[in-house]
């Protein structure tokens, strides 16, 4: 399933992008994760590894492992979810004056044939809204910050 959220801040790519890489400074604008933290040393770069307690319809379901493979500051971030949801997610910033067109892409399955399929099929308008609604959540967060 592929499901994309964009939005314009008023900001720079490069105070996005240190916004994005407080890993634990995610919980205050992505909205079904309550918290993360950070396994292993590694903070920066390919390799850092993240875990997520996400919340699915309101409800904490599962710790999400994500592993950084994509690391291009400051202009795209991916990860590969390593645990129960497959698949990936990008967050791209793309300069536009000194704006910030923000497009976030998550690519992911289930590993159980047809229901899994079925719940991403059921899933997807809302995790679009969760998506839209923690990028507004992260416009008026950046916004408030100042330069």
């Amino acid at each position: 399933m592929n499901v994309q959220a964009a939005i314009v801040i008023d900001a720079p790519r490069e105070r996005l992008w240190a916004m994005l890489v407080d890993w634990e400074g995610q919980a205050a604008w992505v909205v079904d994760v309550p918290q993360v933290r950070v396994v292993g040393d590694l903070r920066a770069g390919a390799g850092v590894r993240l875990a997520a307690p996400t919340r699915v319809f309101g409800v904490r379901l599962f710790t999400d492992l994500l592993e950084v493979t994509v690391w291009e500051p400051p202009s795209r971030l991916g990860v590969e979810h390593r645990r129960f949801v497959k698949g990936g997610g990008t967050w791209k910033l793309e300069a536009e004056g000194d704006r910030t067109r923000f497009t976030w892409t998550e690519e992911v399955a289930l590993p159980i044939p047809l229901v899994g399929e079925l719940a991403l099929a059921v899933y997807r308008p809302v995790m679009r809204r969760m998506m839209s609604r923690s990028l507004e959540r992260l416009r008026r967060l950046t916004e408030s910050v100042g330069p």
